[in-house]
């Protein structure tokens, strides 16, 4: 009876910890279930070495089951800073961001190709590749709290369902506070761009974003303040 309870009882809890990481974004589900199929691993060996049914092998196997689990949240916690530091690398070789209250979004300056992260609300942490039509819209209607995060997403939309009638037309909010380090983030260029750098990186954005040519009001609205920013000294 003891060991019946003892297994319903892991039982129960894996399945809770697979229903919770079922609710996570997709890019984040691989980690956790490593870390919870080492977790049930080393739950495993224990019981079997507590009832005798392992020998030093099976010590062994424990004692790198404990090693890896506790090595694990460190190397995890590694993967978003070199994320970062790929992200940095791409920002200075073709790659822009812009950011709102709500999303983050990523433009290639290669292919004009836009992606996209939430930061903030009920889709926190998702990729905006990962999220179905239903889910996007859930997440414009959010976005209607923020006009900028609202014209972002729709920029996306339109590049990916050619969603012209949900395009918001009205123009970007003064957004005069724009600092330095946004602007060179904007047009995707590192702190010791020069002038003819700024006007280089402003005209290739332009040839895939221009309204005329199928892009993006705001998006072009914004890559026209960090010109301007950069090149009013």
């Amino acid at each position: 009876m003891p060991r019946l309870l003892l297994l319903l009882a892991i039982i129960a809890v894996l399945y809770l910890l697979l229903r919770r990481i079922s609710l996570l974004p997709p890019h984040k589900r691989r980690a956790e279930y490593i870390k919870v199929g080492l977790g049930a691993a080393l739950v495993l060996t224990v019981l079997l070495a507590l009832a005798g049914k392992m020998h030093w092998i099976g010590a062994a196997i424990t004692g790198l089951l404990v090693f890896a689990r506790q090595s694990l949240p460190v190397v995890l916690r590694l993967l978003p800073f070199l994320g970062q530091l790929k992200s940095s690398t791409a920002g200075a070789s073709g790659q822009s961001t812009l950011r709102t209250a709500i999303l983050s979004m990523h433009l290639n300056h290669e292919n004009g190709t836009l992606t996209g992260e939430v930061i903030d609300g009920p889709f926190k942490d998702w990729r905006l590749d990962e999220m179905n039509r239903e889910q996007l819209d859930e997440l414009r209607r959010y976005c209607e709290s923020d006009p900028e995060s609202l014209q972002l997403l729709d920029g996306y939309l339109e590049q990916r369902f050619g969603d012209t009638e949900q395009a918001n037309n009205e123009p970007p909010p003064d957004t005069s506070g724009m600092s330095r380090a946004e602007a060179l983030e904007i047009l995707g260029l590192t702190d010791d761009a020069d002038r003819d750098a700024v006007i280089s990186a402003h005209r290739k954005l332009m040839q895939k974003l221009h309204p005329d040519r199928g892009g993006s009001d705001y998006l072009a609205a914004k890559i026209n303040q960090a010109k301007d920013f950069l090149l009013k000294d």
